[in-house]
């Protein structure tokens, strides 16, 4: 649902300390990327930042606002200020700002006309998931990644925090496809270090980026569950890749359960990105919430050392730069889905 009418900005300024090619960046702020837990936006504005662009957002009324994240009269951001659930005021001189970020009080004139160019360049706002999505540039309806069976009678639906993790997106959504690492990196978690073969796969190509359908007897069962290494069941983990920077995995577990993760990889900057992921699952729904944050956290920590230890911390998409085998048949997909769109051979300067 959108809960923002804003303007379109088609053409978008640079942020002031960009990480990223010009061109690598004009082409990534057309996408849409989570930004916030619902849950977390209260009457407090909150700031966040995408591709290097400080936003704030705050609640008016029932329209969430998202803005670049600077008073226009002295230049503080205004995530410094407070809210009440229907406008942000500047913690400078309290200028207040409302709806579609236009401003609505100047305190030492009260009584005079406010310029229209004290009012907020403003981006548009989605709730999905339990996330709040959003668009530097945005070109016509929102378009966001979808989530298998997120609205199916019988699925619990579940946004866990988010987690920020030292290194590019693109790196992060590689190592969430990667089917080869399980058995040398989550075997305090699912993996079994004794299984590490990779059954042949191929990846297919999508409107949307390339879906991939991994077989395997690898099991997902938490490590100490009795059928964690396996009861001759054969998993079917379906990845569907969104360009540039989400994918989600559903995982087929026995019985016609089903789990599905969303890995939305919201790029703060070239060097820092903010993991968001949805869960949905038919199984296991009374069991409490924290139970599933503490050990998705564990997946993902389990991965994030790796990710912040890559190098080059960019991904080059010329396959021929690094070596591959057969097992990375995703990321080579990935890979050139990145360069269809656009992007450049490395995305940092």
């Amino acid at each position: 649902m959108t809960t923002s009418a804003s303007a379109s900005k088609t053409d978008a300024r640079l942020p002031r300390d960009v990480s990223f090619h010009e061109e690598d960046w004009l082409i990534l702020a057309s996408y849409w990327y989570p930004v916030a837990l619902v849950r977390e936006l209260e009457e407090k504005p909150l700031g966040v930042t995408l591709l290097d662009a400080p936003l704030v957002l705050y609640r008016a009324g029932d329209e969430i606002v998202i803005a670049d994240d600077l008073c226009p009269h002295r230049g503080v951001p205004l995530s410094m200020g407070k809210g009440n659930g229907q406008t942000v005021a500047c913690a400078y001189h309290g200028f207040q700002f409302g709806q579609n970020g236009r401003c609505v009080k100047v305190p030492a004139q009260p009584d005079n006309a406010i310029p229209k160019r004290l009012n907020l360049q403003t981006y548009p706002a989605v709730e999905r998931y339990g996330l709040i999505w959003t668009c530097l540039r945005p070109q016509g309806e929102a378009s966001l990644p979808s989530m298998p069976h997120w609205d199916e009678a019988g699925f619990q639906q579940i946004t866990c925090p988010w987690i920020d993790i030292g290194g590019f997106a693109g790196r992060q959504v590689e190592g969430f496809i990667d089917v080869a690492h399980f058995a040398f990196v989550h075997t305090e978690t699912f993996a079994d270090p004794d299984n590490a073969v990779v059954p042949s796969y191929m990846p297919k190509i999508t409107p949307y980026g390339f879906e991939a359908e991994y077989r395997s007897d690898v099991s997902n069962y938490p490590v100490g569950h009795k059928d964690h290494k396996g009861s001759g069941f054969e998993w079917l983990r379906h990845f569907r890749v969104h360009v540039p920077f989400t994918a989600t995995l559903e995982i087929h577990f026995p019985e016609d359960k089903r789990l599905v993760i969303m890995n939305a990889a919201s790029p703060v900057s070239a060097r820092k990105t903010r993991m968001f992921a949805p869960i949905c699952r038919n199984f296991d729904t009374t069991l409490p919430v924290q139970d599933v944050y503490d050990f998705n956290r564990k997946v993902f920590e389990e991965d994030r050392a790796l990710v912040e230890a890559q190098k080059p911390e960019n991904l080059p998409l010329d396959t021929s730069l690094e070596v591959h085998v057969m097992a990375d048949r995703s990321s080579i997909a990935y890979r050139r889905a990145l360069r269809t769109i656009g992007l450049s051979q490395f995305f940092t300067s």
